[in-house]
């Protein structure tokens, strides 16, 4: 119980909530305190009092800050996003870091052909006449769900619009926008 408190006589955020008097070995006093009331509230509305309470009797005792913790987080994140949750969050993250690999792709092969130019003299003569010629191999993108809650640029799914890029579709990095839109 990292950071427990003896307790004065007030009561915790979870009998406050529940208008009910805290009794000295109260299972939500150690990890709800008296002025986190809001923490409670959120966790009660989506896992209710009695589901949290049989959690955190069933988990041994170190692990149950921890535990509570963790159900504020996913209990936010279900309150801002009812059908994805966390997921939500993680499939949004997940999806701008294999953009920025592609990105990062893109901008290695480039300092790779501008680093060849500037080694070899006629390596750079051929590089200026082939500049709108050169492409550059995606690497592997999968899919994921559809996100139709996030309004990120690459949530948009609409039929009119043009099916994002294929695993080994090649770019032409100087002329092509390299983002999937």
């Amino acid at each position: 119980m990292k950071g427990y408190e003896p307790r004065s006589s007030s009561s915790c955020a979870a009998c406050k909530f529940l208008k009910r008097r805290c009794i000295p070995n109260c299972i939500f006093a150690p990890y709800f305190r008296s002025d986190e009331c809001k923490k409670f509230a959120k966790v009660h509305k989506v896992f209710g009092a009695s589901n949290v309470s049989k959690i955190l009797i069933e988990v041994p005792e170190e692990q149950r800050e921890d535990t509570v913790n963790s159900l504020a987080y996913e209990a936010e994140a279900r309150l801002r996003d009812p059908i994805y949750g966390c997921i939500g969050a993680i499939a949004l993250l997940q999806r701008k870091m294999l953009e920025l690999q592609h990105d990062l792709a893109i901008a290695k092969d480039r300092l790779a052909r501008y680093a060849a130019a500037a080694t070899t003299p006629s390596a750079a003569i051929a590089t200026s006449n082939n500049t709108f010629n050169s492409h550059v191999s995606l690497p592997p993108f999968p899919e994921f769900f559809s996100c139709n809650d996030f309004s990120d640029n690459f949530c948009h799914n609409s039929s009119s619009q043009s099916p994002p890029f294929t695993r080994h579709e090649m770019v032409d990095d100087f002329i092509q926008i390299p983002y999937i839109l």
